[in-house]
């Protein structure tokens, strides 16, 4: 299998199943082919962008008792998951020109994205909600139509939103563990484990992509488009260790807990 077949298949088919098929293990990237941006996603229709703010709001974290509420919650995260990958796809066909590198180390992160994705829809039907049945937001794909370079990409989806989510995945545990849900609360840990790796692998290649004029911290923030803000970059218990983890200096940290102020 050919990269851009992989990409282009996430992108064209309408089937979530095949959305969610991984790479084969023989491929290759010899024929990357033209630059495409496409504007939307192909996707079913129970999972068609909805209109803006008809899509359901994550519920408040004294609301997890309750567990459509809690159904509802990997509902949405579940879009996210699938949002992500979708761009990821989309950055491969955008940017065809970009590093080898990159773009191999860009499927490992995709893998991840389709088995987050898997997860959060099962969990959800356990729950008794089918994926589908809700609205969904397209917030994040939307975002990645502003991408002019992988600098772009890589201040915005790795460090701002996986980077948020380094943060929000261990607070949702919380919520779900305070909820008798020790289920669904593994399952965030499990995936915050990944997203420590995710905004590692966006880090280190805004490191090697960008100015060397600039510090780290510079190139986060001109990549930014608005209204992305470093001060999105986190939740509300800011996981400090994590981010050491995922190789930031504690000059970045600070900066960046700094903002949210």
């Amino acid at each position: 299998m050919e990269l851009r077949e992989f990409a282009e298949r996430i992108l064209l088919s309408e089937s979530l199943d095949e959305k969610l098929a991984r790479a084969t293990r023989s491929w290759t990237d010899k024929q990357p082919g033209e630059a495409w941006r496409p504007e939307q996603p192909a996707r079913s229709q129970d999972l068609q962008f909805a209109a803006r703010r008809t899509a359901p709001t994550m519920p408040k974290p004294g609301a997890f008792k309750d567990v459509k509420k809690r159904a509802i919650a990997h509902h949405i995260m579940a879009n996210h998951e699938l949002q992500a990958l979708e761009v990821m796809a989309w950055v491969l066909v955008a940017f065809p020109d970009a590093p080898a590198d990159f773009r191999r180390g860009l499927v490992d992160v995709m893998t991840d994205e389709q088995r987050h994705t898997r997860l959060h829809v099962e969990r959800a039907a356990a729950l008794g909600l089918r994926f589908g049945e809700l609205p969904v937001n397209c917030y994040i794909w939307r975002k990645a139509q502003q991408f002019d370079s992988v600098l772009d990409y890589l201040a915005t989806l790795p460090l701002v939103f996986e980077g948020a989510n380094l943060d929000h995945t261990l607070e949702f545990a919380t919520h779900f563990e305070h909820a008798g849900d020790e289920r669904s609360a593994a399952i965030l840990r499990a995936i915050h484990h990944d997203e420590i790796q995710h905004v590692a692998f966006g880090l280190e290649w805004l490191q090697k992509l960008k100015s060397p004029n600039q510090s780290d911290w510079e190139a986060f923030q001109s990549h930014l488009k608005w209204p992305l803000r470093p001060e999105k970059a986190r939740g509300e218990v800011f996981q400090r260790a994590a981010r050491r983890a995922a190789g930031m200096t504690d000059e970045f940290i600070d900066q960046l807990a700094r903002a949210a102020q």
